[in-house]
């Protein structure tokens, strides 16, 4: 008998088909969402220039950025919750609930270091009650934060009434409102970018970044694959509560006024930034530099409207028309990247099944 020679050894090396990967690297740094949110942020800042008055003041960038201080700080970790399909609707009322511990405890004749930690570790218990409610009872994050919503807003209410606080040590009220010396620039923004390095490292650099993403996606497959899924939303939630307990006492002492209706509505300003940033509201798809444009571009323009005239109500249109287009074109996009990659994939069935034919 004629030997036969060996068959080869299958060929194991693996190609990467991955989507991500299937485009040219400028393509993938500049042609998506969030290049295109920083590229509107840009247009609206150079016509804002051109025609507004007094937008190239100095005084316009410090209020600007004092204002969406809040927004900017709760923004961090409700990014991290929407990557993973679920919400906070509660951070405007832990605002308020921290606030109110602030000036409460202050008025008190606590020393305000120590009044403003036990505000923070109030609304990270507060986030330790959503977390809870979600991922241990199984609860919809949705149904559970409207709930603690009005919640934490009732007890904030409840502990002032009526009243305002506004008795507080200079030296922190001014600390709140001081520039970084030689700039128009607040010095909130100090911890603001500590804080936003951060969270950039651990979304993107890091194991359990990449694990939201996972989660967002498909949290059964994520479960599967060895992911701590209930404990990584918990931890989320938990980082939500604090950071608006931080936000709640930077409200308090910016305005110098601590009240159980403050912060009100600010939670709807926050994910419509969030989503405004390119990430999406069904999980799995988002980036934190494209949410700090989407905040920036509703900051910005909302400044520049208003030095230009316009009604708040005129404003919230704009905000909202903006924020409609984002989710549609999310949408639109989304469905032809299906219809492109499905008419590639029967394009090479029929190149396959021509080439066996012949």
């Amino acid at each position: 008998m004629t030997a036969t020679a060996p068959a080869p050894a299958p060929d194991t090396r693996t190609t990467r088909t991955y989507q991500a990967y299937a485009t040219p690297l400028w393509r993938r740094v500049l042609l998506n969402r969030e290049a295109a949110i920083i590229g509107l942020l840009l247009v609206v800042i150079a016509v804002a220039l051109a025609v507004v008055p007094n937008f190239d003041s100095p005084l316009t960038v410090t209020y600007l950025l004092r204002d969406i201080a809040p927004i900017l700080l709760i923004a961090l970790p409700m990014t991290l919750i929407i990557i993973t399909e679920e919400i906070d609707l509660s951070v405007a009322s832990i605002v308020g609930l921290s606030s109110v511990m602030t000036g409460i405890l202050t008025q008190a004749g606590w020393p305000f270091p120590i009044a403003a930690i036990t505000a923070i570790l109030v609304g990270t218990l507060a986030g330790v009650v959503n977390g809870f409610l979600v991922t241990v009872v199984g609860l919809p994050s949705l149904a559970v934060t409207i709930g603690t919503l009005a919640l934490f807003r009732g007890i904030a209410v409840g502990l002032l009434g009526t009243t305002a606080i506004t008795d507080f040590p200079e030296f922190w009220s001014d600390l709140s409102r001081d520039n970084i010396p030689g700039t128009p620039i607040p010095g909130i923004m100090i911890p603001f970018v500590v804080l936003a390095i951060a969270f950039a490292i651990l979304l993107h650099f890091t194991p359990f970044g990449r694990s939201l993403y996972a989660i967002g996606l498909n949290k059964e497959a994520a479960a599967f694959s060895g992911i701590a899924v209930g404990r990584t939303k918990f931890l989320l939630f938990v980082m939500s509560g604090a950071i608006s307990g931080f936000a709640g006492v930077y409200f308090t002492l910016l305005y110098n006024n601590a009240r159980g209706d403050n912060a009100t509505g600010l939670e709807l300003q926050v994910i419509a930034a969030v989503l405004l940033g390119g990430v999406s509201i069904f999980g799995g798809r988002g980036a934190l530099h494209g949410v700090i444009a989407g905040v920036l571009l509703i900051g910005t323009l909302g400044s520049a409207l208003r030095l230009a005239g316009v009604t708040s109500d005129i404003i919230n249109v704009i905000t909202g028309v903006l924020l409609v287009l984002s989710v549609v074109s999310a949408s639109l996009l989304a469905w032809l990247r299906r219809r492109r990659i499905s008419a590639i994939g029967k394009r090479k069935e029929r190149e396959l099944a021509a080439s066996a034919s012949s």
